[in-house]
């Protein structure tokens, strides 16, 4: 179910932190706001859809396919997170699947409709820009931190050397 989106709702997501309070009204043209049920998957790993999700209300979870019969949950997204940056911007199929954790509400942007904005309005696609490789800074940081963390920890319990 799509609902109606305001220009209000995007100033308080990270894509409208910095642009002009008309450029949320001419942002909030292009979204949409979708109800997701519980369980409800938006994507699946490996496939290809252009589509960026921001989490207004509830809980994602990103899950990895483990190769072994069940998935690995990587992460769980919150309000604020973006999901589905880099199919986004380089067209490529998701790396993992993106599902309910109960009822959520996300708002969705898809590529095309942001790229119909670049002639008319490039600093506001610039930001809109800015937004998303922030978002994808953050979890690269947290992939950073983990990385450690899990390199600190086998190496603490004796598993080895260096990788």
């Amino acid at each position: 179910m799509q609902l109606p989106i305001t220009g209000n709702d995007i100033r308080k997501t990270l894509l409208g932190a910095e642009l002009t309070d008309m450029e949320c009204d001419i942002l909030a043209q292009i979204c949409v706001v979708r109800h997701v049920a519980s369980g409800e998957t938006l994507f699946r790993e490996g496939e290809s859809d252009h589509e960026l999700f921001v989490v207004l209300d509830g809980r994602l979870a990103v899950n990895k396919d483990s190769g072994r019969g069940y998935s690995d949950t990587l992460h769980i997204l919150s309000p604020g997170d973006l999901a589905g940056e880099s199919g986004f911007l380089d067209g490529k199929p998701h790396s993992a699947t993106l599902r309910a954790v109960g009822d959520a509400m996300v708002l969705s942007l898809h590529r095309e409709n942001l790229e119909r904005l670049v002639k008319d309005h490039p600093f506001m696609v610039y930001h809109v820009m800015r937004a998303i490789v922030r978002s994808v800074r953050s979890i690269m940081m947290r992939m950073n931190s983990q990385c450690t963390q899990m390199t600190s920890y086998i190496q603490q319990t004796g598993g080895g050397g260096r990788f």
